[in-house]
C-alpha cells in the first residue's frame, strides 16, 4: 500500500491555508454577542445553510463506516443514507416552530412547549451524549483515517486535528464552523467523487463490479424473518432514529436555526437533502469496490473499516490521493466543529444562562468559549476508550443511537401534532426511556450470563432494530396514557407550538415562505430516494 508524497502534502497544505484565511475573515467579524457567536446572528443563506447540514453528518466515522457497510455485506444499513426526506421534513414540519420560537437550542424549545424539566434533562443528557459519542468516535475514526493515510501515528494525527477545529470554533464561534463546512463539503463530495469513479474504473465498471460481487449482494431488503436486518423493523427504526437526529437533535438543527428566515432555512434543508443523497454512492460504493479488488487478488486489507484508506491508496494517483486525504481531514474537523459548537450551546443557553440569567452578552460567549475548550478535552480523553470498540463502526453508532431516539422522537413529534401532550407526560417519558435504554445496553452486554429462553436473555438478545421499534411504541404509550390521567396544558401558553394553535397569521406567514419551485425540488428529492430504495434490490 503506497503513501502519500511531497505532492499530496502540497495539496493538504493547500487545503488547510483556504480553510485558516476562511476562519480569519470570519474570526474578525463581530462575535460579542449570544445570538452571533452561537447561531452566526441567524444571517446565513441557503447555500451554506445546506452545505453545513451536510458536512456536520459526514464524519469520518461515517466515510470509515459507511465504506465498511459497503465492504462487509451489511447493504440494509443503506437505508440510514436515504434519510433525505427526513432532512426535508426538518424544514417544512420542525423548522417553522423552532423559528417562530425564536429558539436557540432544543432543549429550550421543550421548555416552551413542555416546561423546565424537560429542558433541564435534554440539555444534561445531550452534552452527556456528545461527549461519550459524537466527540469521542469521531476523533478515533479520523485519528485511524489520518494515520493509515499520512503515515503517522494515531496520537499526532487526532491531536493535530482536534486541536486545529477547536481553535476555530472557540475563537470564530458558529459562523467560522458554518463558513468551513461548506467549503469542506465541497472538498469532500469532489475527493470522495473521483475516488468512487477511478476505482470503478479499477474494478472493471459497474457491470464487472456486479458479477464480481454477485447481482445479489446490492439486495438492501432481506425477509421479515432475518435475524440481523428484517425489513419491517429496519424501515421503522431507522424513521424513528432519523428523525430524532435530522429534526431534533441540536446538532443539526442548529445549523438550520443559523438562516436568516424560515424561507432560507427550508432551501438550505432542501439543499441539504440533495447533498444528503451523494454517500451512497461516494461512500458505500467504494467499500463494495474494495470487496471486489480484494476478491480479484488487487488489494488487501484486513477489516471493512480499512476498506476506504486502503482503496484510496491504491487507485488514486498523487495529488488526487492528497485531496481526498484533505476531504477526510475535512469530514472530521466539519464534525468535530459541529459538535464542539453545540457543545458549547447547549452548556451556556440552557445550563450557565438558566443558573446566572443575568450574565452579560459577552461574558456568555466567553463561557461559550470555554466550554468548547473542555470538551475538546474531554474528547480527547476518551480516545483510549474508544479504541477498544470492536465490529464495524458504522453498525455500532446505529445501535447506540437506537436507545437514544425512541423516547426523545415521541415527545418532540406528539408535542408538535397534539396539544393534549403535557410535560408530565413528556417527563415520564424521557426518564422511562433513559431507563429502558440503560437496562437493554446492559442485558445486551450480559445476556451470555442468562439462561437462553428466559425473558432477561430474550430481551438482551432482541435484534436492535426490533427492539427499537416496540421501544418506540412504549414511548409513545407512556407519552399519551400520562398526559391523559393529568392536568391538559394552558392552551394559552401553546399558541404557536402546536399545529393546531396556529393563528390565521401564523399559518398565512407559513404559506407565504415557500414558493412551487420548494414543492418541486422536494419532490424530486423524494423521488429520487424512492428510485435508490428500488434499485438495490439484488437484481
Amino acid at each position: 500500500m503506497q503513501t502519500i508524497n511531497t505532492l499530496d502534502w502540497i495539496v493538504i497544505a493547500g487545503y488547510f491555508l483556504i480553510l485558516l484565511g476562511i476562519a480569519y475573515w470570519v474570526m474578525r467579524q463581530k462575535t460579542n454577542n449570544t445570538e452571533d457567536y452561537f447561531l452566526a446572528g441567524r444571517d446565513i443563506g441557503w447555500f451554506v445553510v445546506g452545505a453545513s447540514i451536510f458536512a456536520s453528518n459526514i464524519g469520518s466515522e461515517h466515510v470509515v463506516g459507511l465504506a465498511g457497510t459497503g465492504a462487509s455485506d451489511k447493504m440494509p444499513l443503506l437505508i440510514y443514507e436515504l434519510h433525505a426526506w427526513l432532512v426535508l421534513m426538518l424544514g417544512w414540519v420542525f423548522l417553522p416552530f423552532y423559528a417562530r420560537a425564536g429558539v436557540f437550542t432544543m432543549p429550550e424549545f421543550l421548555e416552551r412547549r413542555y416546561g423546565p424539566h424537560t429542558r433541564w434533562f435534554l440539555s444534561i443528557f445531550s452534552l452527556i451524549a456528545y461527549v461519550l459519542t459524537k466527540v469521542s468516535v469521531t476523533v478515533y475514526a479520523g485519528g485511524i483515517v489520518i494515520a493509515t493515510l499520512l503515515g503517522i501515528d494515531f496520537w499526532e494525527g487526532a491531536l493535530a486535528t482536534v486541536v486545529l477545529t477547536g481553535a476555530y470554533t472557540v475563537l470564530g464561534g458558529m459562523r467560522a464552523v458554518v463558513y468551513t463546512e461548506a467549503l469542506q463539503a465541497v472538498i469532500l463530495l469532489l475527493g470522495a467523487g473521483l475516488l468512487t469513479i477511478l476505482g470503478l474504473q479499477a474494478v472493471g465498471g459497474v457491470a464487472e463490479l456486479k458479477a464480481t460481487v454477485g447481482p445479489e449482494y446490492f439486495n438492501m431488503w432481506r425477509a421479515a424473518s432475518d435475524p440481523e436486518f428484517p425489513w419491517p423493523s429496519l424501515v421503522i427504526t431507522s424513521s424513528i432514529v432519523g428523525m430524532w437526529y435530522w429534526c431534533t437533535d441540536q446538532y443539526i438543527v442548529q445549523r438550520a436555526l443559523t438562516a436568516r428566515n424560515i424561507t432560507e432555512g427550508r432551501r438550505g434543508t432542501i439543499w441539504g437533502a440533495f447533498l444528503k443523497l451523494f454517500p451512497v454512492f461516494i461512500f458505500l460504493m467504494p467499500g463494495v469496490i474494495a470487496l471486489a479488488l480484494k476478491q480479484k487478488g488487487q488489494l488487501d486489507w484486513d477489516t471493512p473499516d480499512q476498506a476506504f484508506p486502503a482503496l484510496m491508496t491504491s487507485v488514486l494517483p498523487h495529488g488526487l490521493r492528497g485531496l481526498v486525504a484533505a476531504g477526510l481531514m475535512a469530514a472530521l474537523m466539519s464534525s468535530l466543529a459541529s459538535v464542539f459548537n453545540s457543545c458549547s450551546t447547549l452548556f451556556t443557553v440552557d445550563i450557565y444562562k438558566k443558573i446566572k440569567p443575568d450574565t452579560s452578552e459577552k461574558q456568555l460567549v466567553r463561557v461559550g468559549q470555554i466550554a468548547t475548550f473542555f470538551v475538546v478535552v474531554a474528547g480527547i480523553a476518551w480516545i483510549p476508550v474508544m479504541q477498544n470498540i470492536s465490529g464495524i463502526l458504522y453498525e455500532y453508532l446505529q445501535s447506540v443511537q437506537s436507545y437514544i431516539a425512541p423516547p426523545i422522537t415521541a415527545v418532540f413529534l406528539l408535542g408538535l401534532f397534539s396539544k393534549r401532550i403535557n410535560g408530565k407526560g413528556a417527563m415520564a417519558t424521557l426518564v422511562s426511556g433513559l431507563i429502558v435504554g440503560a437496562i437493554r445496553i446492559t442485558l445486551e452486554l450480559s445476556k451470555d450470563n442468562f439462561t437462553p429462553g428466559g425473558i432477561l436473555h430474550t430481551l438482551g438478545d432482541m435484534n436492535f432494530l426490533t427492539f427499537a421499534a416496540w421501544f418506540f411504541l412504549f414511548s409513545v404509550l407512556v407519552t399519551v396514557v400520562v398526559s391523559l390521567v393529568t392536568e391538559a396544558p394552558a392552551l394559552d401558553k401553546l399558541k404557536g407550538l402546536t399545529y393546531s394553535t396556529l393563528t390565521e397569521e401564523q399559518k398565512e406567514a407559513n404559506r407565504n415562505s415557500y414558493t412551487i419551485w420548494d414543492i418541486i425540488f422536494s419532490l424530486v428529492v423524494v423521488a429520487i430516494v424512492a428510485f435508490i430504495m428500488l434499485s438495490f434490490n439484488g437484481k
